[in-house]
């Protein structure tokens, strides 16, 4: 089963490729695989800053990781997170 640490070796190895192709200015996970409690169900949520707007690039970056990681990926924006899970969120991240 994937883990904490395969997801983000997987960030870490792919983030010049989601710079370059992607504009990415920081990428980290967090829920159930940051928190070491996914289960072979789990998808992988991922909170995304992008250097500049990237329009439908959004969904093609979605699509990359979900081919990476073999699992469904959940792609948020800082912007995107609900207030009342800000918190939490931002608590359980783990940056690449």
């Amino acid at each position: 089963m994937t883990d904490k640490n395969v997801i983000k070796q997987n960030l870490i190895t792919c983030k010049p490729f989601l710079q370059q192709n992607f504009h990415v200015k920081r990428i980290g996970f967090f829920g159930s695989y940051a928190r070491g409690q996914q289960t072979d169900n789990s998808d992988v949520d991922v909170l995304v800053e992008f250097s500049r707007p990237v329009g439908l690039q959004f969904i093609a970056l979605k699509e990359y990781l979900e081919q990476q990681f073999g699992k469904p990926v959940d792609l948020v924006t800082p912007n995107a997170l609900k207030p009342q899970l800000k918190q939490q969120i931002l608590a359980d991240i783990v940056y690449t």
